[in-house]
């Protein structure tokens, strides 16, 4: 999930939101489920991906779908898509949204294009044992690494779909004795039923590099083709065939193969071996026209998000016989109006769900290959602090925001463009911080303080100010951000505003802040604002502000 082309327009039938995402187009169907493309109220685009409701009917299955998602809603890297929400417990269909990612997987591309050169094969190899490490690092297994699951991105190749088969189907077996995995790119382990660790993901991620190369399993000849028994059978006992496969990484591919889980390669050995090779980065790596491909994608990924929704279609006309005219008494009909974008539902639908995000969660988005990541709540979104070689820091946003309370809301006429009057003031709360933090995945912080200043204007105009202040513990330093803070939609008590200017709040600071972040603030009352976005606020940061003045 997070990527493919929009399959299909969505059919009659089809429901016209999910969990407040409006629903754009189909992407594809799965064992899971269906997946859409979905977009936020903000407008930013989602991967939504349902699940069939026999699977919703299994015993505990919401319980062991929502502890998948928030295990691995940890793993926050450069080289993954991350989750932005979920279904509540009880909820039917039980769905999953996700970043989406305008790239074709690896498989439809080789389907399409044939292999891949051998220095793109390399470069592939690198990013991807980068994943590895970052995912490892999180005490995540993806098991079920398959050229469908890995996105060819304009940056760099992302993994998606983390978790998924194991939530929907644990133990290893379902009750029809299928594996868990994907046949031909699955370990030996997996393959005999065997709850899979770590080592399963490196073997899987070889079998798939084997494919980048030559447009096959390990386990296949060329144009070879096996009933899932015999595929299976010669995955535990058959050796790979690696004709093809670039010499630089031929050898490390045949030790990740190995049958014994014990003697693979970890991940951080097969990416320590594979840096060890220079080569190209993975923009001068990739096929020519994957850049090309890519942006005719992310063209047509934005004529979707700024199509307006068709208006409702009229009530069926009854059969035109003549007839009597309707008494005098009977209202006229009231033509349908075009819909527009409503936030109430996934308002209070967060504010019911404020119990699924733990206290002091990770809120990392991971930084580049080799980087070492610190994250620190440095604005009301989450902002992602990494180290550079001189000791200095930068910072970037986190795409992945995750609910936050919010009083439920009504969606805003077309007509409502200002701010009204009554938000005009000064806002502030007080968040705990993040003082059980590691101090290094994650900052540690004393009380986390946002102030929100804003003035009446319209639309498209600066209307106000964000500043907020959260000191590390071990240093005292002031690792927030000051925003100026730009309308862009208003609704009849929410509003959407984005930062269009950013910097530290301690001027002397030698980190850059983000710009860009979208805040969703909600008037609960009055005198009381509640936070809430397109998928988290920061760690520690306060759940709402109260009028100052």
């Amino acid at each position: 999930m997070g990527a493919g082309e929009f399959v299909e327009s969505l059919r009659p039938g089809d429901p016209a939101e999910i969990g407040g995402y409006r629903l754009l187009s189909r992407l594809g169907e799965g064992g899971m489920g269906e997946v859409f493309l979905a977009r936020t109220v903000s407008g930013r685009p989602l991967a939504l991906k349902t699940v069939h409701r026999e699977l919703s009917l299994q015993p505990d299955f919401a319980e062991r779908f929502a502890g998948e998602i928030r295990a691995n809603d940890r793993v926050r890297c450069a080289w993954t898509v991350s989750v932005v929400d979920f279904s509540p417990p009880g909820t039917a269909p039980q769905w999953l949204a996700t970043e989406y990612v305008a790239a074709p997987s690896l498989g439809d591309w080789v389907r399409a294009h044939g292999p891949l050169t051998a220095p793109a094969v390399e470069c592939l190899a690198r990013e991807l044992s980068a994943a590895l490490v970052a995912v490892r690092a999180a005490g995540v297994v993806h098991r079920d690494i398959k050229p469908g699951n890995v996105l060819l991105g304009r940056e760099r190749p992302v993994l998606i779909d983390f978790g998924i088969a194991r939530a929907v189907q644990d133990p290893r077996r379902t009750r029809t004795g299928a594996v868990i995995g994907t046949p031909g790119f699955l370990a030996p382990e997996q393959a005999t039923g065997h709850v899979a660790g770590a080592p399963a993901d490196v073997f899987s991620l070889a079998a798939v590099l084997v494919y980048a190369a030559t447009g096959r399993s390990p386990f296949l000849a060329a144009g070879e083709e096996l009933d899932l028994p015999a595929l299976l059978y010669r995955i535990v006992h058959g050796e790979p065939v690696l004709d093809g496969v670039p010499e630089a990484i031929l050898p490390l591919v045949g030790e990740c193969l190995v049958k014994d889980p014990g003697l693979r390669p970890t991940a951080e050995e097969v990416r320590a071996r594979v840096d060890a090779a220079a080569g190209p980065e993975w923009s001068a790596a990739v096929p020519p026209a994957l850049p090309a491909e890519v942006a005719r994608r992310e063209s047509e990924l934005r004529l979707l998000l700024t199509t307006p929704r068709p208006p409702a279609p009229a009530p069926a006309r009854p059969d035109p016989t003549p007839a009597a005219p309707p008494p005098p008494s009977a209202p006229p009909a009231i033509p349908a109006g075009p819909a527009v974008p409503a936030t109430s539902a996934a308002a209070g639908r967060r504010s019911a769900r404020a119990w699924r995000r733990p206290p002091g969660r990770s809120l990392l988005l991971g930084a580049a290959a080799g980087a070492a990541v610190l994250a620190a709540a440095a604005a009301v979104l989450p902002v992602r602090f990494s180290w550079n070689g001189d000791g200095a820091e930068t910072a970037s946003p986190s795409d992945s925001p995750a609910p936050s309370p919010s009083a439920a809301s009504t969606s805003p006429p077309p007509s409502a463009q200002a701010l009204p009057a009554s938000w005009a003031g000064t806002w502030s709360g007080v968040g705990p911080g993040t003082p059980d933090a590691d101090g290094v995945l994650r900052a540690r912080t004393g009380e986390f303080t946002v102030t929100v200043t804003l003035k009446p204007g319209v639309v498209g105009e600066v209307v106000g100010r964000q500043v907020s202040e959260v000191q590390e513990t071990s240093s005292g330093r002031d690792l927030g951000c000051t925003e100026a803070l730009e309308l862009r939609q208003v609704g009849r008590d929410t509003a959407v505003f984005a930062a269009v200017t950013s910097h530290p709040t301690d001027r002397a600071a030698t980190f850059d802040c983000p710009r860009g972040n979208l805040y969703v603030l909600t008037m609960a009352d009055p005198d009381r604002l509640t936070l809430e976005s397109e998928g988290a606020q920061s760690a520690g940061a306060p759940a709402a502000l109260t009028r100052r003045r």
